[in-house]
């Protein structure tokens, strides 16, 4: 039997990428983590006027990302929960100084030998200098300059967080569920009357504090799990948990941890790296999109703005081709004679159409199928083939490689798949013959097993172990023209060979939803972040959807579709290109984010089939065609 269904999104808990999800903390369906660790930021925030102590009315479903208090780039809102808070009112320097900012009161300026200090500007070219003084302290705390830190906190007059913030901090990371509850119900809600009291912690305008109280008894009750102690957590389910949140599915959920019988299984059910990995970081990292920044800064937020800068930065380098991080120092461009549009190597060892090819993950080879049943792996840069892997009937379809590259799956019209250890050569297992081709495959990202699609509704999409064994079938209705896997593990997605995809979560293997795109599709993939899906429609347009939202959000048109399988990926530096073959034997590439047409480059004849970019080399990418030739494209 499958697993109970999750109702908590999976998460990567180290992870920078803004698509993971986690199946414990958020309850949202992807948020972003930090690999850093929160830092202990001992320095105390001044003293806040008091505020409102009322808690805000409505659900979980009220809190729409797009309103959070921490929203940090187009990627970030969506791992949110709680809307942007409302500042509150305060005094600045001079002690009972009143202005416009709404971060509470700051030490007033000390006087230095008889005069006192020259009041400075209100703002930094055109900034709040207290928000931008908070940013230098906690990026100066989080870097472990911590006495220069305190130097600025006593020179400017303004502190980071008050003693109920680390408090509350330290009681979340600390496991202390009883002292962490308190504080949250002493907090009062930003933008509350002047005169009312609170202790200190400030909530979101719109946070919900039922939810926040259940995301804690939550990892209360994984750690008593984790502790095996059963009868506890049980209490902890039924008392504390069940009366704040009424989603049978997400009770449900959490009540199927109470059999796994070993730490190891809960851990990999629930997606949760237990009490001593990084799970109560992951907590506080949420609970504090619900608090005020007002008294809590986004964690990393100097960072956090650095990045978008930079990625702004990318976003509108037209011929972005350099793998390394742009500079600070200046403005960032790329030269267009770095891109890739010459064509240097043809390789011609195949006898007939070569229909796919793909650059193994470490971008060190290179793997084509097509008509002429055999497989070839190649060496790269060298480009001499290193295998000749000829053992199908019939033609080749698809090639997949494991994400450690040590193994290779080929999928064939001969209704079998085949797999290939990519050191010797050797076939290691011939799968189960299905009634129709098998024609596509992908990895999970353990590399301990894969996934098979196949024309055949009976064996339309099966998960199989490396040894052979069938880990799963899905017993879907739909026959699977080609499949594609988030690498964070969490999507699924088969193309039905009509107008329809099929979006499953692989963790718990349930459908999550269907889209009618109303024209034919021939190709899909999904975009390193997990968080878009790239499909080829045979009309002549590539369309990138949302995999969160479930709606398109960007077209690419320009290449000839047609009946057979034309298939784009997406390529370069940051993935910010998209490239398809095409018909008329073009290949067509794009900027991903402004849809531009970027280059048109005579391919193949009489047509491109597929294009591969060097995942490890944003300057080569492959084309091959009908015409049995594979093409390898750098900068001239």
């Amino acid at each position: 039997m499958p697993p109970p269904e999750a109702t908590i999104p999976p998460a990567n808990i180290a992870s920078h990428d803004p698509s993971s999800n986690s199946n414990i903390v958020s309850g949202a369906q992807e948020h972003q983590l930090t690999e850093s660790p929160v830092p202990s930021q001992v320095l105390g925030r001044r003293q806040r006027a008091p505020d409102d102590d009322n808690d805000v009315a409505g659900s979980q479903s009220e809190l729409p990302e797009a309103r959070a208090s921490h929203i940090t780039s187009t990627e970030s809102r969506q791992h949110l929960m709680a809307p942007r808070g409302l500042m509150l009112m305060g005094s600045r320097f001079g002690g009972s100084s009143v202005s416009s900012s709404t971060n509470g009161t700051s030490k007033g300026a000390s006087a230095v030998n008889g005069s006192s200090k020259v009041r400075p500007s209100e703002t930094y070219f055109g900034h709040d200098r207290e928000e931008v003084t908070r940013l230098l302290l906690q990026a100066l705390t989080d870097m472990g300059y911590h006495s220069a830190a305190q130097s600025v906190s006593q020179e400017s007059g303004f502190e980071l967080e008050n003693p109920m913030v680390a408090a509350f901090r330290n009681a979340v990371l600390g496991g202390n569920w009883t002292e962490a509850e308190q504080l949250l119900s002493g907090a009062v809600v930003s933008g509350s009357r002047v005169g009312e009291s609170g202790n200190g912690l400030v909530l979101a305008n719109g946070a919900d504090r039922r939810m926040m109280k259940f995301w804690i008894r939550q990892q209360k009750f994984l750690e008593l799990l984790e502790k095996r102690e059963t009868g506890r957590a049980l209490m902890v389910l039924r008392n504390e948990l069940t009366p704040l949140y009424q989603d049978t599915k997400k009770l449900h959920f959490l009540s199927s941890l109470l059999m796994c019988q070993k730490t190891e299984d809960l851990k990999f059910k629930a997606e949760w790296d237990g009490a001593y990995g990084e799970s109560r970081r992951v907590l506080l990292s949420q609970l504090s999109k619900c608090i005020s920044p007002s008294v809590m800064l986004p964690e990393h937020r100097l960072s956090i703005l650095l990045h978008q800068v930079k990625a702004n930065q990318i976003g509108n380098c037209l011929w972005h081709s350099s793998a390394a991080s742009p500079s600070l120092y200046s403005d960032h461009i790329c030269d267009r004679r770095r891109f890739p549009s010459e064509n240097v190597l043809e390789l011609d060892e195949h006898e007939d159409q070569v229909w796919q090819i793909k650059f193994s993950h470490d971008g060190t080879k290179l793997a084509s199928c097509g008509k002429g049943k055999q497989v070839i792996i190649w060496d790269v840069p060298s480009f001499r083939p290193v295998h000749f892997l000829k053992d199908h009937d019939d033609g080749v379809g698809n090639v997949s490689w494991s994400w450690d590259d040590s193994m290779l799956v080929t999928c064939s019209q001969d209704r079998h798949a085949r797999l290939w250890d990519v050191s010797t050569g050797a076939c290691l297992k011939i799968f189960d013959r299905c009634q129709e081709p098998v024609t596509s495959c992908v990895w999970a990202p353990d590399s301990k097993s894969f996934v098979t699609g196949a024309l055949d509704k009976s064996h339309g999409l099966i998960q199989w172990s490396i040894s052979g064994d069938k880990v799963y079938d899905w017993n879907c209705s739909h026959r699977v023209e080609d499949l594609a896997i988030s690498p964070d593990g969490h999507w699924l997605v088969a193309s039905d060979g009509g107008t329809h995809i099929h979006v499953y979560n692989f963790v718990t293997r349930q459908l999550e939803y269907e889209m009618d795109l109303q024209v034919r599709l021939t190709s899909i993939s999904i975009s390193k972040n997990s968080r878009h899906l790239l499909v080829n429609h045979n009309n002549g347009v590539a369309q990138l959807i949302d995999l969160v939202l479930r709606e398109p959000v960007q077209n690419y048109a320009g290449f000839t579709g047609g009946n057979y399988m034309i298939r784009s990926a997406f390529g370069g530096a940051d993935e910010s290109f998209v490239i398809s073959g095409s018909e008329d034997g073009s290949i067509n590439v794009w900027h991903k984010a402004s849809a531009q047409l970027v280059e048109k480059l005579t391919g193949h004849i009489p047509g491109c089939n597929s294009v591969s970019w060097n995942p490890t080399d944003p300057c080569m990418f492959a084309s091959c065609g009908d015409d049995g030739k594979i093409k390898m494209y750098v900068p001239f």
